[in-house]
C-alpha cells in the first residue's frame, strides 16, 4: 500500500504551477509547441535574458517532471536536443486555455499589453 505523507497531499492545481510556473518553465515550452526537437543553444536564443543555469535547471525540472524529453547522439561534437514528451503536449490545451483567459483580460483592462509574439493560440483581433 502506498503511504501518503504531508508533502504528496497537495492540491493538483498547486501542483501544476509548481511544475510549470516560474520565469522561465513557459517560455520553454511554448518554444517547443511546435513539436521540433530543438537544441539547448536554440532554446537559449529563443529566451531573451535567460543563463545558462536557469535554463540548464529548467530543462531539467521539466525533463525529470516527464514534460520535456531530452535525447543525446553520440556524436562528435555530442548533439543533444530537447522536446515535448507526450505528457507535456497534453499541457498545450490548458495552456491555450490560460493565453484565451489572458487576452480577454488584456482586452478588458487597456492598462495592459501582450508582448508575446510567440503565444500558444494567439488572437491578432484581440490585442
Amino acid at each position: 500500500m502506498e503511504m501518503h505523507t504531508e508533502e504528496n497531499n497537495i492540491c493538483p492545481l498547486k501542483l501544476t504551477m509548481n511544475l510549470i510556473g516560474g520565469k522561465w518553465k513557459l517560455s520553454i515550452i511554448c518554444l517547443l509547441k511546435d513539436g521540433k526537437p530543438m537544441r539547448y543553444n536554440q532554446i537559449k536564443r529563443g529566451v531573451p535574458g535567460i543563463t545558462n543555469v536557469m535554463l540548464s535547471q529548467s530543462l531539467k525540472h521539466l525533463e525529470e517532471h516527464d514534460v520535456v524529453s531530452r535525447q543525446q547522439y553520440n556524436e562528435v561534437p555530442v548533439r543533444v536536443e530537447y522536446q515535448l514528451t507526450e505528457n507535456g503536449r497534453t499541457l498545450l490545451s490548458v495552456l491555450s486555455l490560460l493565453s484565451e483567459w489572458g487576452n480577454q483580460y488584456i482586452v478588458t483592462h487597456s492598462t495592459y499589453t501582450s508582448h508575446c509574439s510567440s503565444c500558444l493560440i494567439r488572437k491578432e483581433k484581440n490585442i
